[in-house]
């Protein structure tokens, strides 16, 4: 996905459902802080999203522009609409979220998570997508070791999933 795709999901999100701004979570949201991110960080078609104002706009998100649906046959990309609780975040995320606004996105605005924090959900997400995604931000010196560091520290875990957590980081250096 392109960072225009992403601007057009945000602009559809935000009309569906009257919000004035959604958040990006997963793997998409790095279009936020690097517009020009790495094709091997852009191979999803899929931009997870939620709003701040109303849970059940999940399901309206996936009904309207999700798998499978129109808008997903018409562009080859979708949305779809999940919870807030869908990614592991570190105190703090919220404060650190980049703001994409623009001509683009027609009056709502994407709320991306910040590249450490976003990279912090992955590792405790785990899955070999996730874990390649970290290895290429740290490849490319979008993301610094040390930082995700800090930030599983700032993360609520059970103790055997932080030691986990700290092995893959370890073997991602």
């Amino acid at each position: 996905m392109r960072r225009e795709q992403l601007e057009h999901i945000i602009r559809a999100a935000c009309g569906i459902t009257g919000a004035p701004t959604v958040v990006i979570v997963r793997s998409q949201a790095v279009l936020g802080q690097f517009p020009d991110a790495p094709e091997e960080l852009l191979v999803s078609i899929e931009a997870d999203v939620f709003t701040l104002r109303d849970p059940a706009d999940a399901d309206l998100i996936d009904g309207s522009i999700g798998e499978r649906s129109t808008f997903h046959e018409t562009f080859g990309y979708y949305a779809h609409g999940v919870g807030r609780e869908t990614a592991v975040l570190p105190h703090g995320w919220e404060d650190r979220l980049i703001r994409l606004e623009n001509a683009n996105t027609g009056g709502g605005a994407g709320l991306c998570l910040e590249v450490h924090d976003l990279a912090v959900s992955k590792l405790i997400a785990g899955r070999d997508k996730d874990l390649e995604f970290i290895h290429a931000l740290l490849c490319r010196r979008l993301a610094e070791t040390g930082v995700l560091a800090e930030r599983l520290t700032q993360t609520e875990l059970p103790a055997d999933l932080r030691a986990l957590c700290e092995g893959r980081l370890k073997a991602l250096e």
